[in-house]
């Protein structure tokens, strides 16, 4: 039955490690199964990202170019709010009323702090002129001088011929001006422009309504229908006639000044512009009106990210030649944001039915947006990567784990073998002594009082290690509580003394002490401080070598932040600790090999449990040791503050960890 028995429990043991191995190809098996479903899985999501990481720039870039659009007309239409030019102006306005505006607005721009900032470039203008083409005779174009504040006869200045030709082809029809009027408040232009942008200048849309822009030129016009005459609004006229306001721009301001200033609000950074971009006019011979780049080539220009129509399509239809290319370039997808045409504040003259508009275009500094998106690809591909290694190496650290708690397991056993030397010690001690009180072999007082200090050290002895390891135990599950107050050092000392006296005399030792004085009190729990430092003089009576000598100071020290701590420091002057085992003289359970080979009774808890305690007080545990010379273990504890010692009542509680 017994060898039936026995090969039983072999074929068992056997049939459990051969469970355990499946178990563990098993789980191996699926570890390396989920790690190809997440590289998978975490490819398909980099390359979702990309794309998302592309669109955000793009309307992000989107929303800057409209902004930087809205503020590039902000500048050009400041004139035409100023002349105040309506619907019903022909009906009181004369040519004087708009030299006077005109005139105001020039004096403000150049004079005033506060206009100043409303017209930053009034310089912008370079003429204004009113084309009178409604009296009957030759046409008069009047320029509007603003110093002399005359209006002067003045011949076609060259580059405005085909504008004006063209002005007094329509002054004659109404229609014109009345579509002009109808385009800037109309629904027509919210629809063609997108309404949400078109409301952002608010009732700026009403004062910009009617005014048109000549892009060649540059040059805004607006149509005035008098119905009196325009030299003396009191003095009516017997049909209405349209006449013409023409403000002439200034280009090199544009191309100098307003689009670099405009270039750095809404494309600069720390290191300069984000963004190479440039304004090109589309017209039969294509040419760079600005550029952030010197170096920048018409031919260039395909290969930037994002293009926009400045001035806006005047047809729903954009039939331009090199508009069209442009949309239509290798680099150019069906996402708005690549090519688009901004809102219109008011619209573009037409000369034929094709569109010649001024474009912006964009690119990063870095290089192309795709390119951008492919590095944010290749570095979350990167990140990936990295967490799928962490997985393999987290398949590692369960392997590591398995060995480490094999070894501190094995370090418990030993830890239990050395409790178990140590309770032995003394209970044989006590035992013998007790034997020999049962056995009458004790006689006379001298010899009881012998055999009852023997009884009593070694008793104490197990009270103390059962103390300590109850202690450890509870400070490491977290339950062990202390009460901080301020604790006067002499308090602390005579305690100690009290505690430590009789081990010392019966190690025969000498205990120096060495107290600073005047020392403030000290933040702490008076039994938590006492075990603290009574298991550091414990150490240093176990390990102080021949000398038998134990120093004990206290002194005090200036912290950072103005504050000062107490040091209690535990002296001896043993073997001392190598460098290699220092790291480990505070971890429960070790000691050193040589120490274990001396045959050094010990639990190797000691030094654990008054790190433990230490930092559950709020303090620390310092150790500076040299072989052949000693060490010196210092407990360092805040000292309480004149506030703490007003109140006179415990501070808080702490839990040890």
């Amino acid at each position: 039955m017994r060898a039936s028995a026995e090969v039983k429990n072999g074929t068992g043991e056997r049939d459990a490690v051969r469970m355990s191995s499946v178990f563990r190809i098993a789980v191996l098996s699926g570890m390396a199964l989920l790690w190809a479903i997440v590289a998978v899985l975490q490819y398909k999501w980099a390359t979702q990202l990309s794309a998302a990481a592309e669109v955000r720039i793009g309307s992000n870039l989107q929303s800057l170019m409209t902004r930087w659009q809205r503020d590039l007309y902000d500048e050009l239409s400041a004139v035409c709010v100023a002349l105040q030019v309506g619907p019903d102006s022909g009906a009181h306005d004369a040519w004087y009323d708009y030299l006077q505006r005109y005139g105001e607005w020039t004096r403000n721009g150049i004079n005033s702090e506060v206009a100043e900032s409303a017209y930053p470039n009034p310089d912008l203008v370079r003429e204004v002129y009113d084309w009178h083409t409604s009296a009957p005779g030759k046409p008069e174009l009047l320029r509007l001088d603003p110093n002399a504040k005359t209006l002067d006869s003045i011949g076609a200045p060259q580059g405005l011929e085909t504008l004006l030709a063209r002005l007094k082809a329509n002054s004659s029809n109404l229609t014109v001006a009345k579509r002009a009027w109808e385009y800037g408040s109309s629904s027509e232009n919210e629809s063609a422009s997108g309404s949400n942008q078109v409301r952002t200048l608010g009732s700026r849309t009403d004062a910009l309504a009617g005014w048109q822009l000549d892009e060649g030129i540059p040059a805004l016009v607006h149509p005035v229908v008098h119905h009196a005459n325009p030299f003396n609004s009191q003095t009516p006229i017997d049909r209405a006639a349209v006449d013409w306001l023409v403000v002439v721009l200034n280009l090199r301001v544009i191309q100098d000044r307003i689009l670099p200033e405009l270039a750095n609000r809404y494309f600069g950074g720390p290191d300069g512009l984000e963004y190479k971009l440039a304004v090109l006019a589309t017209d039969d011979k294509p040419r760079i009106i600005y550029s952030s780049d010197s170096a920048l080539k018409i031919e260039d220009v395909g290969s930037f990210d994002s293009i926009m129509n400045i001035f806006g399509s005047s047809s729903n239809n954009v039939k331009a030649g090199f508009w069209e290319a442009l949309k239509h370039s290798p680099n150019s997808t069906d996402q708005d944001w690549r090519s688009f045409a901004g809102p219109i504040w008011f619209p573009v003259f037409r000369y034929s039915s094709d569109d010649k508009p001024w474009l912006l275009i964009l690119q990063h500094r870095t290089g192309p947006v795709g390119k951008i998106a492919k590095s944010v690809l290749y570095r979350n591909l990167v990140i990936g990567g990295v967490v799928l290694s962490l997985l393999a190496v987290n398949m590692g650290l369960l392997v590591f784990s398995s060995h480490r708690a094999h070894k501190l397991a094995k370090v418990q056993m030993e830890f239990v073998a050395s409790v178990s030397h140590e309770l032995r010690t003394p209970l044989a001690a006590i035992f013998s002594a007790s034997e020999n009180i049962k056995d009458g072999y004790v006689e006379g007082r001298k010899n009881l009082k012998f055999y009852g200090s023997i009884l009593t050290s070694q008793t104490r002895r197990l009270i103390d290690l059962v103390d300590r390891i109850l202690l450890f135990a509870s400070t490491r599950a977290g339950k062990t509580r202390y009460s901080v107050v301020p604790l006067a050092v002499s308090e602390i000392l005579a305690a100690i003394r009290k505690s430590v006296t009789e081990e010392i005399e019966e190690e025969g030792c000498t205990l120096e002490e060495h107290i600073e004085p005047g020392l403030p009190p000290v933040l702490g729990d008076l039994s938590a401080v006492c075990a603290c430092l009574r298991n550091l003089i414990a150490n240093a009576l176990k390990y102080g070598g021949a000398e038998r000598w134990i120093g004990l100071s206290a002194t005090c020290h200036e912290v950072e932040g103005h504050g000062k701590e107490i040091r209690f420091s535990v002296e001896d002057h043993g073997e001392g600790i190598s460098a290699s085992e220092m790291p480990h003289i505070f971890e429960p359970f070790y000691r050193s090999p040589k120490v274990v080979v001396a045959q050094i009774h010990g639990t190797g808890l000691g030094l654990a449990l008054a790190k433990r305690i230490a930092e559950a007080l709020g303090g620390r545990i310092s150790v500076v040791s040299e072989l052949g010379v000693g060490s010196t273990f210092t407990l360092h504890l805040p000292a309480a503050s004149a506030q703490e010692l007003v109140n006179e009542t415990p501070l808080q509680e702490t839990t040890g960890q």
